[in-house]
């Protein structure tokens, strides 16, 4: 097998498996090991990959097939992508049986508790990382979109999508204006 391949499996494996709270929680990771160890891509092109995994129906760790297609064609698409599925899968329906098995457990409540707060600092993280990538430094923008998005989501019902267009919005007006 090429290296190429190998170096996907090296690297996608390890990750799928941290992945407690779905695929968003490893961007940041994926985003380290792909620019920054193997210099595979630049911040922008990772961003661009980024932003097109997210915007396709599917997966958020759609990313991993994209990368793997940028390094070895359909071939590493192919191996990046079984190696995102294939380890937390088997996790998964291990964890699961045990899961099942041990209801009402004392150590089941603990580990529910305690992934919690791991999964919202992964995810917090992994979107730290895609602001950094796309160069995105005004602390005001980064502070107002928090607060704005964290009250809207908090104290209405508005739809998320409708949400993440104001967002939009807003960004290309403050772009445009300053």
């Amino acid at each position: 097998m090429d290296s190429r391949l190998w170096t996907l499996v090296l690297v996608f494996a390890p990750l799928s498996v941290m992945s407690f709270g779905g695929g968003q929680v490893i961007v940041s990771d994926i985003q380290l090991q792909t620019v920054v160890v193997h210099h595979w891509f630049t911040n922008q092109q990772f961003s661009d990959l980024f932003a097109i995994s997210r915007a396709a129906p599917g997966p958020s760790t759609l990313i991993a097939s994209l990368i793997g297609w940028q390094i070895n064609g359909y071939l590493g698409a192919i191996v990046a992508t079984l190696a995102m599925y294939i380890p937390s899968s088997t996790v998964f329906v291990l964890a699961t049986t045990m899961w099942h098995k041990h209801h009402g457990s004392p150590w089941r409540l603990a580990i529910e508790r305690g992934l919690a707060p791991v999964a919202v600092g992964l995810i917090f993280a992994s979107g730290v990382t895609v602001l950094e990538a796309i160069h995105m430094s005004n602390l005001i923008l980064g502070i107002g979109t928090v607060a704005v998005t964290t009250g809207l989501l908090y104290f209405t019902k508005i739809n998320p999508y409708l949400l993440l267009f104001c967002v939009a919005v807003f960004y290309a007006a403050v772009f445009y204006l300053l």
